[in-house]
C-alpha cells in the first residue's frame, strides 16, 4: 500500500473508531430506536455504515460493485458491535491489498463512471454522513455526552 493510501486508511479509521465509541453508549433497549416511521433503526444504521464501506472497497478491488452484504442475524447491541468490529477488520484487510492500478481504474456505479480513488473518497463521505445521523440517534435516546466526531491519530 502506498503512503498516500496509508494516510487515507488512517483518516478513515479516525472516523470508524468513533462508531465503536457511539455504540458503546447504546444499550439493548435502544438498538431498535427509529426517530421516524420508515427510518433505519439505530442498529440497522450502524450495520449499513460498515457493510456499505466494505462494498465500496471490495468493488474497487474487483472493478465492479455488488450490493452490500446483508446482515440480519443480530438481536442485541453487542451483536451489532461484533458485526461492526468484523467488518472493520475485513475492510482494513481488503484495503491493505488494493493496488494503485485498482484505485486508478474506472468503475461504473449508479450510472456514473469514476476511478477507484473517487469511490474510496465517496465511501468515506457516505460513512461520515451516516455517522452524523447516528450521533443524532444516540442523542435522541437520552445520551448527554457523545464522543468527538473523529479520533485523534494517536488514538486509533
Amino acid at each position: 500500500m502506498s503512503n498516500a493510501m496509508d494516510g487515507a486508511v488512517n483518516g478513515w479509521l479516525q472516523h470508524r473508531k468513533v462508531l465503536d465509541d457511539l455504540l458503546a453508549l447504546v444499550d439493548d433497549e435502544h438498538m431498535n430506536y427509529r426517530p421516524w416511521d420508515g427510518a433505519m433503526s439505530l442498529g440497522e444504521l450502524a450495520i449499513h455504515i460498515v457493510t456499505s464501506t466494505h462494498m465500496f472497497v471490495k468493488g474497487i478491488k474487483k472493478g465492479e460493485f455488488e450490493s452490500p452484504p446483508k446482515e440480519t442475524n443480530y438481536q442485541t447491541i453487542n451483536d451489532v458491535r461484533e458485526i461492526v468490529q468484523r467488518y472493520t477488520e475485513e475492510t482494513k484487510e481488503e484495503i491493505s491489498t488494493i493496488f494503485t492500478y485498482q484505485m486508478k481504474g474506472y468503475i461504473l456505479f449508479n450510472n456514473m463512471r469514476a476511478p477507484g480513488t473517487y469511490w474510496f473518497s465517496n465511501a468515506i463521505d457516505h460513512e461520515v454522513h451516516h455517522k452524523g445521523q447516528l450521533f443524532t440517534y444516540v442523542r435522541m435516546t437520552g445520551v448527554k455526552n457523545v464522543p468527538f466526531f473523529t479520533r485523534q491519530p494517536d488514538e486509533i
